[in-house]
Order: C-alpha cells, then structure tokens, then sequence
C-alpha cells in the first residue's frame, strides 16, 4: 500500500517541530502500510532509537527528572513490534478498557465516567510490559515509563516528591503513563515491618491517582499483587491476572514463534501446546527463537524434538533451551514414553519426534513404558 500524502506531510512536519512522539508514532502508521517487509523492518528500527537524532540536533523532551542525580524519572518507550498472546478472558479486559478509553468524553456526558486505570499482575515472563505497549499503540498515545530506579531515593522524602513530579507532569501530557512493580511503592500500609516514610510514600502514590482526571490513562503491573495496599486496588478498575498462557494462547504462541504462522503446521502447534503447560509466554518465545535461529544458521529445517526435549526439561521452572547436537536415540525413547503418559496420541508423537508410527510403537513397548 502506497505512503499517503497525509502521512507523509504529517512526517515531515513532526520532523520539522522536533516532534519525536509524533515522528515515531506516524513513522510507526507508515510502516504498518508498507508492501516492503524489510523496509518497514528498516523504519521501525530507525523508530525505536529513541529520538536520538533529535536529540543530537538540541531537542530535549522536558521530562520530569530527580532533584539529586538529575536522572529522569520517566522515560518514553517504543511501542512493541512482538504481538501480545492473551486468553479469551484478558482480551475482553482489554478490548472493554480501550473501548471506554476511546470514549471517555462519550462516557462522561451521560455521567458514567470511570478511572481509566488498569492493573496487570502475573508472575515474570507474563506479558505485562508487552501489554502495557501494544495498550498504548491500539491508543496511539505515547507510552511513559516510570523508572524506578531514578524514583526510588536513599532518601525517602525524595521518593515521595519524585512521585508528586510524575503526577505533576502526566496531565500535560495525552500519553500512557506505566508504572512497572507497583509493590515496589505501593505495599500494604499495614506492614509491620515497613518504616513509616515508605507508608507515607504508598499515600503519595494514592494521592497522585487522585489528582489525575478522567481521560489520564495509567497502566500498573505487579509480580505480587497480595503485596499490595488496598487502596490501590480500589483505584484501578481494570484487572488483568496474566498467570501462564492457556493452551489455545498457547497454540498462537508456537505458530507464531516457532512456525511463523504457518498453517500447516497447526496440529504440531496444538501438540505443543499440550505438553508445553504451565509456561510462560516469554519461555515459549525463547526456546521457539533458539530453535530457528539454530535452523537459519545451518540452512536446515527446525528440530523440533530439541525443542519437545527443551519444553519438557524446562517444565521444573529452569528453562532449558534446545540442543543444537541432536537428541539421541535413547532420549527420543524417553520422551516418547513421557508423551504417551501424558495422553498424546501416537500419530502426534510421531509427528514431534520426526519419526514413524511403527517407531513409537516399538519406543513404548520397551520396558520401563507402563501402558496409559
């Protein structure tokens, strides 16, 4: 699809103005209509160098910075080119939160207003700060990130005032505004082994939420979402428990990761997925990634059993990436075993393991195989 002349006089002007959050983000739209895969590949990395040609040429965004260290407090992130995988019931979040975004003035005439909050919590690996981009692109809103560790002072009433300047600073400002490990700041006041400044800084933080108004739009994530206070839970009212990817989330994360959603390889996708519970989004990206990479670099076809192998030995918690030697013969027999007693089908293992029916067969015939 060919750039529109909107879209180009809007590039120039943004350049121009010494606009970065408007270059990037109609950079992003042009690269998005683009028929040229690696130009628009070339774009988006001109993108996400963070504005530094501006930079060079004596623009500064004013961001809100530390008093001490001069550090900023917030930084602008990119939006994500990783497509974001979640289950039926975070996309109904998600879609409902965009929706009420999108319509906030629309919201507000008829009286129904509501903080336009969400709070994302799951274990690492997750998708929470994947999440918090793909929010702020379907907005086409700047994302800030509030780095931590430029807020977080030696000295507490630092901490306190660091994050009145960031609330300051968010309603000039039509973006997203992300604020990674919330518990970080936010802990349960009640905490016995809490000093009282950090209980003082949790009702800065609340203070700040109080102060946005309807249309600021503010993303928080947790690993520990019992950590915290309830206060913060009541100021947002948008949740998502991102917990580990369900099969069919985790079906697309296959396909797209390691089959680069090639449909004919769906029933291997769906296998996969099987036997692939209980991890992360970020583990199956890992271990699908080193697998093609591994392919590229040889000019062969994906081994997929490495992979099967990686999946299963990373299913304790410690991720495993694939082999790149090949699995052996007797570990071929081991896994085969291992998948039968977790009820996939012959004809499936056959298929993981690149070999014939016949052959499993006779792998789960062995001794040691106890017939499911």
């Amino acid at each position: 699809m060919p750039v529109s002349n909107d879209d180009l006089f809007e590039l120039v002007d943004a350049a121009l103005a010494a606009d970065y959050t408007r270059v990037r983000r109609v950079g992003s739209k042009i690269a998005g209509k683009l028929d040229d895969e690696d130009a628009a590949r070339t774009l988006r990395t001109l993108i996400r160098r963070k504005g530094v040609p501006l930079r060079a040429s004596g623009y500064a965004e004013s961001l809100p910075v530390d008093g001490k260290s001069r550090l900023p407090l917030i930084e602008e992130q990119p939006w994500p080119t990783t497509p974001v995988f979640l289950s039926d019931a975070n996309g109904a979040v998600v879609t409902s939160f965009l929706e009420d975004v999108r319509n906030a003035d629309l919201l507000a005439s008829k009286g129904l207003a509501t903080r336009l909050s969400m709070l994302l919590a799951g274990p690492p690996g997750t998708g929470k700060t994947l999440l918090a981009g793909h929010i702020a692109a379907q907005l086409e809103r700047p994302l800030y990130t509030v780095r931590l560790d430029s807020v977080i002072s030696s000295l507490l009433g630092d901490t306190a005032k660091n994050i009145r300047s960031i609330f300051d600073f968010v309603p000039s400002r039509e973006a997203v505004l992300f604020i990674d490990e919330m518990d970080a700041v936010a802990k349960v006041r009640d905490d016995r082994h809490e000093l009282g400044e950090l209980k003082r800084v949790v009702n800065t933080v609340i203070q700040g939420l109080d102060s946005l108004d309807d249309r600021a739009v503010v993303l928080a994530a947790t690993n520990h979402p019992q950590l915290l206070d309830p206060a913060i839970w009541r100021r947002f009212p948008y949740k998502a428990d991102l917990g580990a990817p369900d099969p069919s989330a985790r079906t697309d994360l296959w396909r797209h990761f390691l089959f680069e959603a090639d449909d004919g390889a769906s029933q291997l996708a769906q296998t996969l997925a099987t036997v692939s519970e209980g991890l992360s989004g970020a583990d199956i990206q890992n271990i699908a990634l080193s697998a093609r990479r591994h392919a590229a670099l040889t000019g062969g076809p994906i081994d997929v059993t490495a992979v099967v192998w990686a999946v299963l030995r990373s299913r304790e918690g410690l991720l495993t990436l694939p082999s790149r030697s090949g699995i052996p013969a007797d570990h071929r027999r081991e896994l085969a075993q291992h998948l039968s007693g977790v009820a996939v089908k012959a004809a499936d293992i056959a298929r993981l393991l690149g070999v014939t029916r016949q052959t499993v067969g006779a792998y789960l015939k062995e001794p040691g195989h106890a017939a499911g």
